[in-house]
C-alpha cells in the first residue's frame, strides 16, 4: 500500500439531500473534500498524467453523485462517492471522504455536520 495521496478540498455543491422536506425542496450548500491513496511517484517521475488520475474528473464523479438523486443521510452521500472513485479509478487503492453540511436544519448552534469515512480496495490496508 502506498502513502502517497491526492486531495481535493472543500469541493463546493448546491443539493438536495436531507431527511426533511425542506431540505430536498430547497437545496443547500454541501462541501466534499476526497483523499486518494494511489502510487504517484511514476507520474511524478515521469510528469505525465496518465500514470494518476485526472482530479477534473474526479471532481465530475464527486459531482455526479452530489447533485445526482436525492438521499437522506450525508453518511449514504459518503459512500456513494467512495463508492463511486473506487468504481471509475482503478490506480485508486482507497479513498477517504468528509461530506460537510455547512448549515443543518437544527434548533441548537452549530458550525455544521461532517462525515469522514475511508475505503478500501480488497486486499488494501
Amino acid at each position: 500500500m502506498t502513502s502517497d495521496t491526492l486531495t481535493l478540498s472543500r469541493l463546493h455543491f448546491f443539493a438536495h439531500h436531507g431527511i426533511l422536506p425542506e431540505e430536498t425542496a430547497r437545496g443547500q450548500d454541501f462541501e466534499v473534500t476526497v483523499n486518494l491513496e494511489l502510487p504517484l511517484a511514476e507520474a511524478g517521475r515521469a510528469d505525465d498524467l496518465s500514470r494518476t488520475v485526472d482530479y477534473r474528473v474526479v471532481r465530475e464523479v464527486v459531482r455526479s453523485v452530489m447533485e445526482g438523486p436525492p438521499r437522506k443521510l450525508v453518511e449514504a452521500l459518503a459512500e456513494a462517492v467512495a463508492t463511486e472513485i473506487l468504481r471509475v479509478f482503478p490506480l485508486v487503492q482507497a479513498v477517504g471522504v468528509e461530506v460537510v453540511k455547512p448549515k443543518p436544519p437544527v434548533d441548537f448552534v452549530s458550525t455544521g455536520l461532517v462525515v469522514r469515512i475511508r475505503r478500501a480496495r480488497a486486499g488494501a490496508a
